[in-house]
């Protein structure tokens, strides 16, 4: 059997994998979705969801750093990366193990395209075409209710010192568009520092605080009101805007939570 991974590289098996490393939370919960939680033997200490997965797992290090000698020892049949998740060191070094597969998401229809890929390769193709349904019935409903909503200009903040955000090329500004939020680093390129500056904070109608990678909480909003008094603060589940595989199923939900709040 013969496939392609998002970066268009080919994998192959003589029949379907059954060892799975996965070094990508998102797509270690997709997997779990997809009724494959038996086969996974390998996840990072960043794959949180469903709890249970840390508990009964080996843990081969982080999405960054990973113990190679484990994964080794593991024996498994496939590896699943992401591009942005991991480091092209990390794949490089898995090639050398066994087949891996590596994702690149940057819309709803890249991680439609995953889960299709997934459903495939690992014979669950009922599963797959099921959170397929889910998801896109769901974003067709939010489409209708934010169509009438006005356009926010934010920021979107992912790390505290230095201050860092979400800029274009990254699957967080494309939900943001989907949510009306304008991203006003949307010229600028993945993740840059921003000095958060009084003016800089008058130009946004909304800052979002993220709940990963970096936990923000209240502390960060009175720090960013003292700033500006006249700003206003959101802080909003990182999960949502930045998970891109089985949690679309409940993300459209949040959304039209969050905008309802605001």
């Amino acid at each position: 059997m013969e496939f392609k991974d998002q970066l268009g590289r080919t994998i192959r098996f003589s029949e379907t994998p059954k060892r799975i490393i996965s070094l990508v939370p998102s797509q270690t919960e997709l997997l779990c979705d997809l009724g494959l939680t038996d086969a996974l033997v390998g996840v990072t200490k960043f794959c949180v969801h469903p709890s249970s997965v840390k508990k009964t797992k080996t843990i081969i290090g982080g999405t960054k750093q990973i113990h190679i000698d484990k994964i080794k020892a593991l024996n498994p049949d496939i590896i699943l990366c992401n591009k942005e998740e991991n480091t092209k060191e990390i794949v490089e070094a898995c090639d050398q193990v066994c087949e891996v597969h590596v994702s690149e998401i940057y819309t709803i229809e890249d991680s439609l395209e995953l889960i299709q890929q997934y459903g495939r390769i690992f014979n669950c193709m009922s599963r797959a075409d099921g959170i397929i349904k889910g998801i896109t019935r769901e974003q067709s409903d939010f489409k209708a209710f934010i169509v009438d909503k006005p356009v926010l200009t934010v920021a979107y903040f992912i790390w505290y010192k230095p201050w860092m955000v979400a800029s274009k090329n990254t699957f967080i500004d494309y939900l943001l568009k989907l949510n009306k939020f304008e991203n006003i680093h949307k010229v600028e390129h993945r993740y840059p520092e921003v000095n958060v500056s009084a003016d800089y904070l008058k130009s946004l109608d909304l800052v979002l605080l993220s709940s990963e990678p970096f936990p923000f909480n209240e502390k960060h909003e009175e720090e960013i009101r003292n700033i500006n008094p006249n700003v206003k603060t959101q802080q909003v589940d990182g999960e949502y805007f930045s998970w891109y595989g089985s949690r679309l199923m409940g993300a459209f939900k949040y959304f039209k939570k969050l905008r309802n709040s605001l």
